[in-house]
């Protein structure tokens, strides 16, 4: 899937943009602060109806403005155009359209335009909690199987009303709490079975990237960790209840799965550098990329590519620039301060690329 053409009208720091875009590489040069990431959430909220960074509809919108509009011409490898449109007002709701006709559902468009952002909020994979480590893996696995995206909404609520009962000061209802309790044992085995799937497949598509990046200096691994592990799901469910009473949630669930990094054997959080941290976070959005191009729609996705660099060495920056620069990958947005980066990036391609500078929120060729 390529992104041809984008329209940004008042979205975050963005007034007003009208881009043709590379098929194949995209540059963005400016200072911090400028709008270069906000670009790039715009291609992001296209594909997946929300921002990375602001799951705050409204927050999005241009200061003193009343709304913001967003709109990609995409084109399909077999030549076939596809119209995104996304509009806000302030207090109304979202519209999102395919082709001019409105989605009734905003999990249907999830998948048709997948994509992979690789940014410094990536950090928080590794020294944040276990749900960033989940929605990692969700956000996979949600853009090739509308099942598990079912599934995990189902999941969700269910535990939403189980919580809102144990909650309550009086006894819960036993069928209710029996109810939502089943669903959640339903819709959690489903989703523990296929996370187990997606990470057995994709541990050695990880460890092959940060082998590459890392010229095989250092040794990575990923432990799955849930309570669907620990036998029938909905008897770990009701194990605790009397506990679950006390603490007025639920302890117990694949809503407390967790992914392991490793490093030499030992969690990369206590012992990783900098570099190495920044290199696992890297080899894991590249493994997420191509898991993505090899699984369910075989569309390749885009690849936004914000700030990466900051941190490496030159050799690692050295062997990303190789990677990203192959045949493997497609289009390509890339952000950086330092315009030597792009420069050595753009030396090692012959593919087609554009340029642009983005300064105060007004981006330009």
């Amino acid at each position: 899937m390529i992104l041809k053409r984008i329209s940004v009208l008042n979205y975050k720091n963005i007034a007003q943009a009208e881009l043709s875009l590379s098929p194949k590489m995209n540059c963005f040069i400016g200072h911090n602060g400028e709008g270069k990431t906000n670009f790039l959430d715009a291609v992001y909220f296209l594909s997946f109806c929300k921002s990375a960074t602001n799951s705050i509809d409204s927050q999005n919108i241009r200061h003193g403005e009343e709304f913001f509009m967003l709109q990609g011409e995409y084109e399909r490898e077999s030549g076939d155009v596809e119209e995104i449109y996304c509009g806000l007002k302030r207090r109304q709701k979202k519209r999102f359209k395919r082709n001019k006709k409105e989605y009734q559902r905003l999990s249907e468009h999830i998948g048709l335009v997948p994509v992979v952002l690789v940014s410094p909020a990536d950090a928080d994979l590794i020294l944040g909690g276990s749900e960033e480590r989940r929605r990692f893996m969700d956000l996979v696995i949600v853009q090739y199987d509308h099942e598990y995206l079912e599934a995990l909404v189902r999941y969700n609520k269910a535990l939403q009303q189980r919580n809102v009962l144990l909650k309550q000061e009086d006894e819960p209802d036993e069928d209710l709490m029996c109810l939502w309790e089943d669903v959640m044992a339903q819709e959690g085995e489903k989703i523990y079975r296929k996370r187990s799937a997606y990470v057995e497949e994709f541990i050695p598509v990880f460890q092959e990237f940060y082998k590459r990046i890392s010229q095989d200096k250092e040794q990575v691994g990923l432990n799955y960790v849930s309570h669907g592990q620990r036998g029938n799901l909905l008897e770990v469910i009701r194990r605790d209840r009397a506990k679950d009473r006390i603490m007025g949630y639920s302890l117990h669930g694949i809503h407390k799965d967790d992914l392991e990094m490793m490093l030499g054997g030992f969690p990369i959080k206590r012992e990783g550098s900098q570099g190495q941290n920044k290199t696992c976070l890297i080899a894991l959005k590249l493994a997420q990329f191509d898991f993505l191009r090899r699984t369910g729609s075989r569309t390749t996705p885009l690849l936004l590519l914000d700030d990466i660099f900051d941190k490496l060495d030159a050799d690692r920056v050295e062997q990303i620039v190789r990677l990203v620069s192959s045949e493997q990958f497609g289009q390509i947005f890339v952000t950086d301060t330092n315009r030597d980066h792009l420069d050595r990036i753009l030396e090692k391609t012959d593919k087609d690329y554009k340029l642009f500078y983005v300064e105060n929120g007004e981006i330009r060729p």
